[in-house]
C-alpha cells in the first residue's frame, strides 16, 4: 500500500468503508462546485488525517481548493495537523505558485506545535530562491531556528549559492557572515568558491577582503586548490602582488599548483607589469609536469603584446601552433594590436590575412584595431577606406568603430565631418557615448563653435548625457569665476619636496633588485647562479619560489607602474563622471595653452573630493616639462606616489623628456633601468625620447644602442625615429652615419615628412660645409 493511504483502507466493517468513501466523494463534489461554502461545520463530520490526506492528493481538485479545504479542517478544535500533513500541503503549494500563502500557514503550524521535515524546509528555500523572493527564503531559515529543525551545513550553502547565482550577493554575504559566527558551521568549498568567483567579478573589493579574512579566522577550514586559484587571480588582478605570491607558498606546502593556478600566476604578473618574471615562470612551467593550454598561451601572449615584447609574442603564437593549439579571435587580436603598436604595419595586416584564411572569426574588435592601427601609423586613407567598406557590407561595425573615426576626424580638425558621422551613427542606432561626446567637445573648443552644441544635442539618444556635460560646464565655468577654495593664498597647489633632478628617489627600488634578469631557458632557471642557495634546487618551480621569497622578504611591494595606458574617459559609470569632465576640460584648456586655468580647475575640484587619475597627472605634468617647470612637475610626480596611483609610459616619457630639457640625459638610463624594474616596457614613443635626449646631449654611442635595442625588441622605427637619428648625428659631425640612417629610412618604406625635409637640408648644408672645409685645407696644403 502506498504511504499516507494506510489509515483510510484499514479492514473494518464493509458499512464503515463504504462510509468513508461517500463521505470523500461528497466532500470532493462540494469542493469543486463551491469550495467551502455549503460544508457543515468541521466538528459534524467525522475528519481524520487519512481523508485530508486524500482530499489533498485528488487529481480532481484545484490547489486552491485543497488550500481551502486544508485551513477548514483547523477550525475544528479536535482536530490537529500533523507535520506529513502540513508537509503535503507546502508541497503542493510550492509546485502551483501559490508561495504567498505560505507564511499564514508557517504561523499556523508553529500555532499547533508542529515541525515539517527539513526536507520540505529545502522545498520552500528552493521555491522562494527560483521566484526571487530573497526576503521570504531568508525567513524560512529563521523559522527553522525559531522551531527548533534540524539545519544541516548542505541546505545552507544550497541556499547561498542560488542567492549568488541570482545575482543576490549582499545577501548572501550577510548571510554567510552570520553562518561564520557559529563554531558549529563550517562552510562548503563549493558555496565559498561561487561567492568568491562572484565578489571578483562584481569588483567588490572590500567584501571579497573582509569575506576572506573572515574566512582565515575560522576553524578548521582549509581552502581548497580553487579557492586558492580565485584569490591569488583575485588580489593579483587588484594589484596586490605580495598577497597573491603569499597564498602560492601557502598553498604549495599543503597541495601541488595545478596548470591553472600557474595560469592565475601568470595573468597576474602579466597584469602587474613583472612580464620578464611572467616569461621566466612560462619557462618553467613547460618542465613543471603541466602542459600549457590555450589559455596559457593567451595569457602571455597578450602580456608581451602590450608591453612590445613582439618578438616575444610572435615566438609564443608559433610555438603555440606547432604544439597543435589553435589561436583563437582573441589571441589574433592582442597580437595584431601589439604588431600595431610597434609600427609593424605589414605584419599586422599580414597576420589578419592569416587569420582570415585559417578560418578564425573575425570580429567587430578585429576591425577596430585594424582601423585604429591603420589610423595611429599614419594610413589614415587606408583605415577610412576599411571603415566605408565595412559599413556597405554592413558587418562589423558598431559604436566604438564609429567613435574611433570620429576621433580621427577631431585629430585632422575635420569638426563638421566628425558632427554628420555622429548623426550617422545615430541613425543607425549606435549610441554616442562619453568618449565620442568628449572628443567632440575638444575639438569644438578649439575651433570656438559652442554654438554646434546644440546641433549635437539633437542626435544623441541618451536624453541625459550630452545635457548633464554641458550643465556640468556651466557648473565649472560658475565654480571658475568664484572658486570654493579652501586653500590660502599662495598656497602650492602640490607640496614642494626637492627637485626634479632628485628623481632618481621617488622610483628607486629596494637596495637589493627585486627581482632577477630574464631566464631564457629551463636550464638557467634551475642553474645555482641564478637560483639562489635557500630555494629548493629539487622543487617543480625554483624560479617562482624565488620571486615570492623576494617580494615577500621585502614586503613593500606596491604596483608603481600600469602597463594600461591612462584614458581620459575612465568609465562610463557616474561615479566616474567628474573625474572624465576634469581630464576633458583639462585637455581643452592646455591645449590652448592655459595652464594656469587648468591649475585652478585641478585645485577646485581635488579640493572638492574628486580624486585624479594618471591621465590627469600626465596632462599637467606635459605642460610644466614643455613650459621649463620641472620642479613642479617633481611635485606631481611625488603625489602621484603618495596617492599610490601607478605611472605609465606617458610618466615616463615625461621624466626622460624633462631630463632631457634640463641637461640631464646621464639621468636618462638609470631611469630606464628603475622603468624596466617596476615591469615598464619601451614603445616607439619612449624609445624617440630617448634618442632624442641622448642626441642632444651629445651621447650618440648611447643613442646608437638604443636605436639597436629597439630593432632587436622587434619595435620598427617611425619617420620621427629615423628624423631624430638624421638631426642628432649631422649636429654631431658624423655625415655619414646620418646619410645611412636616411637610406635605412628609405629602404624601409618609412614615407618621409615635412620635417624630415627640413631636417635633410640642414645635412646637406652640413655636407657641403664640409666639403668646402675639405677643399679649403687640400688648397693650402698644397700651397
Amino acid at each position: 500500500m502506498r504511504h499516507g493511504r494506510t489509515l483510510l483502507f484499514k479492514p473494518q466493517t464493509a458499512h464503515s468503508h463504504l462510509g468513508n468513501l461517500l463521505l470523500l466523494a461528497s466532500l470532493t463534489k462540494t469542493l469543486i462546485v463551491s469550495g467551502t461554502r455549503y460544508l457543515p461545520e468541521p466538528h459534524s463530520i467525522p475528519l481524520s488525517e487519512s481523508l485530508l490526506h486524500q482530499i489533498l492528493r485528488s487529481n480532481a481538485l484545484q490547489p486552491s481548493n485543497k488550500l481551502e479545504f486544508f485551513k477548514w479542517c483547523s477550525l475544528s478544535a479536535n482536530f490537529k495537523h500533523s507535520p506529513l500533513s502540513y508537509s503535503i500541503i507546502f508541497r503542493i503549494l510550492c509546485r502551483t505558485g501559490y508561495l504567498h500563502e505560505v507564511p499564514d500557514l508557517l504561523d499556523s503550524m508553529k500555532g499547533d506545535g508542529v515541525v515539517v521535515d527539513s526536507e520540505t524546509f529545502k522545498v520552500l528555500l528552493d521555491s522562494f530562491i527560483r521566484s526571487g523572493n530573497f526576503l521570504s527564503a531568508l525567513k524560512i531559515l529563521d523559522v527553522m531556528e525559531e522551531l527548533g529543525a534540524s539545519l544541516n551545513t548542505q541546505m545552507y550553502d544550497s541556499v547561498i549559492v542560488a542567492l549568488v547565482r541570482k545575482n543576490q550577493l549582499s545577501l548572501a554575504l550577510s548571510m554567510f557572515f552570520k553562518l561564520l559566527d557559529d563554531e558549529t558551521y563550517v562552510p562548503s568549498f563549493i558555496a565559498c568558491n561561487e561567492l568568491l568567483v562572484a565578489l571578483r567579478k562584481a569588483d567588490m573589493r572590500v567584501e571579497f577582503k573582509q569575506f576572506f579574512d573572515k574566512l582565515r579566522e575560522k576553524n578548521g577550514f582549509v581552502m581548497d586548490i580553487w579557492g586558492y586559484n580565485i584569490c591569488i587571480h583575485a588580489f593579483g588582478c587588484w594589484g596586490d602582488l605580495g598577497t597573491s605570491l603569499k597564498l602560492f607558498k601557502e598553498m604549495k606546502a599543503s597541495m601541488d599548483p595545478d596548470l591553472c593556478t600557474y595560469n592565475s600566476l601568470l595573468h597576474v604578473l602579466c597584469f602587474v607589469g613583472k612580464v620578464k618574471d611572467a616569461l621566466a615562470v612560462w619557462e618553467e612551467l613547460k618542465f613543471s609536469g603541466h602542459e600549457p593550454d590555450e589559455f596559457t598561451y593567451r595569457i602571455i601572449i597578450q602580456g608581451c603584446s602590450k608591453s612590445y615584447r613582439i618578438d616575444d609574442a610572435t615566438k609564443i603564437f608559433n610555438e603555440m601552433q606547432h604544439n597543435g593549439l589553435r589561436p583563437d579571435t582573441v589571441v589574433y587580436n592582442s597580437l595584431i594590436d601589439g604588431l600595431f603598436k610597434a609600427r609593424k604595419v605589414n605584419d599586422a595586416c599580414q597576420l589578419f590575412e592569416k587569420m582570415t584564411q585559417e578560418g578564425v572569426r573575425t570580429s567587430s574588435w578585429t576591425y577596430n584595431i585594424l582601423i585604429d592601427g591603420l589610423f595611429r601609423n599614419g594610413r589614415a586613407q587606408a583605415g577610412y577606406a576599411l571603415f566605408c567598406d565595412l559599413k556597405k557590407k554592413g558587418q562589423f561595425v558598431d559604436g566604438v568603430t564609429y567613435s574611433i573615426v570620429v576621433l580621427q576626424l577631431c585629430k585632422e580638425g575635420l569638426l563638421e565631418e566628425a558632427l554628420e558621422l555622429v548623426e550617422e551613427m545615430e541613425s543607425r542606432g549606435f549610441v554616442v557615448d562619453l568618449v565620442t561626446i568628449t572628443s567632440l567637445l575638444i575639438e569644438i573648443y578649439k575651433q570656438g563653435r559652442w554654438d554646434w552644441t546644440n546641433r549635437l544635442m539633437r542626435h544623441i539618444r541618451d536624453g541625459n548625457l550630452l545635457p548633464n556635460v554641458l550643465r556640468w560646464k556651466m557648473d565649472m565655468e560658475a565654480l571658475l569665476k568664484k572658486p570654493p577654495t579652501k586653500r590660502k593664498d599662495y598656497t602650492p597647489l602640490f607640496s614642494s619636496e626637492g627637485e626634479f633632478s632628485e628623481i632618481m628617489n621617488i622610483i628607486r627600488s629596494a637596495d637589493a633588485k627585486m627581482e632577477p634578469e630574464l631566464v631564457q631557458d629551463t636550464a638557467k632557471v634551475k642553474d645555482e647562479e641564478n637560483i639562489p642557495n635557500d630555494v629548493d634546487q629539487w622543487s617543480s618551480s625554483p624560479y617562482m619560489d624565488h620571486l615570492t621569497d623576494q617580494v615577500l622578504s621585502n614586503d613593500l611591494f606596491s604596483q608603481l607602474f600600469s602597463l594600461s595606458r591612462g584614458k581620459r574617459v575612465q568609465s562610463k559609470e557616474a561615479a566616474s563622471f567628474d573625474i572624465n569632465m576634469v581630464n576633458t576640460f583639462l585637455s581643452i584648456f592646455l591645449a590652448k595653452g592655459n595652464l594656469s586655468l587648468a591649475c585652478k580647475l585641478f585645485e577646485i575640484f581635488t579640493d572638492m573630493g574628486v580624486n585624479p587619475v594618471s591621465y590627469t597627472y600626465n596632462s599637467l605634468m606635459t605642460s610644466f616639462v614643455k613650459k621649463g617647470y620641472f620642479d613642479e612637475a617633481w611635485d606631481i610626480l611625488n603625489e602621484m606616489g603618495e596617492k599610490v596611483c601607478p605611472a605609465d609610459i606617458a610618466t615616463y616619457n615625461l621624466i626622460i623628456q624633462g631630463l632631457g630639457k634640463m641637461g640631464r640625459a646621464d639621468l636618462a638610463s638609470a631611469v630606464l633601468e628603475k622603468l624596466i624594474e617596476q615591469g615598464g616596457y619601451l614603445d616607439v614613443v619612449m624609445y624617440n625620447t630617448l634618442i632624442n635626449a641622448l642626441g642632444k646631449a651629445g651621447r650618440i654611442e648611447e643613442v646608437n644602442k638604443f636605436f639597436e635595442q629597439m630593432r632587436a625588441s622587434g619595435i620598427s622605427p617611425d619617420v620621427v625615429t629615423y628624423n631624430t637619428l638624421i638631426e642628432v648625428h649631422t649636429k654631431a659631425g658624423r655625415l655619414k652615419e646620418a646619410y645611412k640612417f636616411l637610406k635605412m629610412m628609405l629602404d624601409a618604406g618609412c614615407i618621409p615628412n615635412h620635417v624630415t625635409d627640413t631636417t635633410l637640408d640642414f645635412l646637406g648644408r652640413e655636407i657641403e660645409k664640409q666639403r668646402l672645409e675639405k677643399a679649403s685645407i687640400m688648397h693650402n696644403n698644397h700651397d
